[in-house]
């Protein structure tokens, strides 16, 4: 960053070498906010620091070569070590005017954008009761760890072979899986057969320095965040005695009291991580974990009978990624989420059900999804991976394993469109064949009504008009503020550890002559109608001291959640 003008007039009264060698290394700063800035602005910001490094030099050139200048002085009685400060104090002025675009103009925006966000954000605020709100199913014990450093503690080297496994069977397929999803920056979580390595791996993580042990799983995470937020919960999952004493007292949990709870290895890496020849393009995690209860949804039933009385505003169900790959008995998969359909159909249609997506690769447990849990949800959550992999399904297409990690608005908000057009079209095409009318009361199922997207860049959101969600774009700007505070670990955001990747605008589409859309740093989330529904955009001040991002996804659904309900 460039120094404030008053640090200028602080250096330029240090010795004239000091201030030089001051001002060069100041000049030569790499910028650190190059994707909000713009292409001109980088060609301008480039050239601007050439002149002032070349500026520089030359007077580096005049006050470290005596000898030359004495010559000429001597030869052309001109006394340039007795103007020597006057040189100096000039290149100082010249370079200070070629600086490239002060950081300041890049900081007010993001202060702006800030400040805008935080009035989107508190323009609506919950009923004065507490919204009540049950979340399942699940929760295990979560230990973050430097992924990088865990791989190299366990002596695992990179692989030359990077490869997608549905699940690990051996540390081969450990370090080709962990290299697929690494150089992307994409979040991934897999099951480990092997418990040996399993067992490792937990055991590696235990002793590295820097390790955090936290409440996790989708339903726990998303229970604690909506606590802070001011709803009353009730938790679907199973704990320890000493976990469920941490959790707020805003927190009902429903759920057996195991004593060895399951265990997650949360690989965090930062943007930039190198593991020999791979280099991470963003921040993300990679996890691991080989899960005794949760696949089994062991608390469904408690869950199920607290839930009859609870009488929730919101029922949210999450955590089923842990049935992926996992080895079932033949026909154990299908009971489990039959009855969990049940679950969802039997309850209020005043109650909102919202489905939050994961890392699926398993096809047969997606089918099984697609046919038992989505159609009786009216609201879905994912991230850019999981997006495009539950649109390639309802396409009728394998499931898509890696997408691109910093999608554009245009082509997430396509994808959205058609997600939103093939769920409902399968809604009605459910009733009909059932000889009922969709829009009736007995219609079966739920027609989709709410599609919420996050990605690193942008939050996105599709609302039926007319439904039952609310506070759409109060809830997108909470949404993106939610993201920065959970990555840096602050309920108070920092400018200065923030930037803008979302571009200065976008287009609604990636159809020829679409309207493109100016992000306004006084007015940064953009919303529109269209067909039956509204949608909204607001920009993310991505973090870029990175404390966690395991969980994000989770926080930043919840959030969005609360000003809805």
């Amino acid at each position: 960053m460039c120094p404030p003008r008053a640090s200028y007039f602080r250096i330029v009264v240090t010795p004239p070498p000091q201030l030089l060698l001051t001002l060069l290394h100041t000049r030569l700063k790499p910028p650190t906010h190059l994707p909000s800035r713009g292409y001109l602005s980088f060609k301008y910001s480039l050239f601007a620091s050439q002149v002032s490094a070349l500026l520089v030099l030359a007077a580096l050139g005049v006050l470290v070569s005596p000898q030359p200048l004495l010559a000429m002085e001597r030869g052309s009685g001109f006394s340039f070590m007795k103007y020597g400060t006057a040189v100096s104090l000039a290149v100082v002025l010249l370079a200070y005017w070629f600086r490239p675009p002060g950081d300041s103009r890049l900081d007010d925006r993001l202060d702006t954008v800030l400040s805008s966000l935080l009035r989107a954000e508190s323009k609506v605020g919950i009923n004065n009761a507490r919204p009540r709100v049950a979340i399942g199913l699940g929760g295990c014990v979560d230990i973050l760890v430097d992924g990088v450093r865990l791989l190299n503690k366990i002596g695992l080297p990179p692989t030359n072979q990077p490869l997608h496994h549905d699940y690990i069977e051996n540390a081969d397929q450990l370090a080709q899986s962990f290299a697929y999803f690494f150089v992307p920056g994409a979040a991934a979580e897999r099951f480990v057969m092997n418990n040996t390595l399993f067992s490792q791996l937990v055991e590696t993580s235990r002793e590295l320095p820097g390790n955090r042990w936290s409440i996790g799983g989708n339903a726990p995470v998303m229970a604690g965040r909506m606590a802070t937020e001011g709803c009353d919960v009730l938790l679907g999952g199973s704990f320890s005695p000493d976990f469920a004493d941490v959790l707020s007292q805003h927190i009902t949990v429903a759920g057996n009291v195991v004593e060895e709870p399951d265990i997650h290895l949360i690989l965090e890496y930062p943007s930039g991580a190198t593991w020999g020849q791979y280099t991470a393009r963003r921040a993300n995690r990679y996890i691991v974990h080989s899960d005794d209860h949760n696949p089994y949804l062991a608390s469904l039933e408690d869950f199920e009978d607290k839930l009859q009385d609870f009488h929730p505003d919101l029922l949210v169900m999450g955590g089923l990624q842990m049935m992926d790959s996992f080895p079932f008995q033949q026909g154990e998969r299908k009971n489990l989420l039959s009855r969990l359909g049940n679950l969802l159909s039997s309850s209020s249609p005043r109650t909102g059900v919202h489905f939050e997506m994961a890392s699926f690769v398993d096809e047969g447990l997606m089918g099984d999804l697609l046919r038992l849990v989505l159609p009786n949800a009216d609201s879905l959550g994912m991230n850019e991976q999981e997006l495009p992999n539950l649109l390639s399904l309802l396409r009728g297409s394998n499931v898509t394993v890696l997408s691109d990690p910093n999608p554009r608005v245009a082509t997430v908000l396509d994808q959205m469109r058609e997600l939103y057009r093939l769920v409902n079209q399968r809604y009605r095409d459910a009733n009909e064949d059932s000889g009922v009318d969709a829009n009736s009361a007995s219609a079966k199922g739920r027609p989709l009504s709410r599609l919420h997207v996050h990605t690193l860049a942008f939050q996105a959101m599709i609302v039926t008009r007319g439904s039952q969600w609310k506070n759409t774009m109060s809830a997108v700007a909470k949404a993106s503020l939610t993201a920065n505070r959970h990555v840096c670990g602050s309920p108070d955001i920092d400018p200065s550890k923030a930037r803008l990747i979302m571009d200065e605008s976008f287009s609604v589409s990636r159809q020829e002559g679409s309207q493109r859309i100016p992000l306004e740093e006084t007015r940064p989330v953009s919303c529109w109608d269209e067909d039956d529904y509204e949608i909204c955009v607001a920009p993310n001040l991505v973090c870029t001291d990175v404390y966690q991002t395991a969980g994000g996804g989770d926080n930043i659904s919840a959030a969005g959640l609360v000003l809805q309900i």
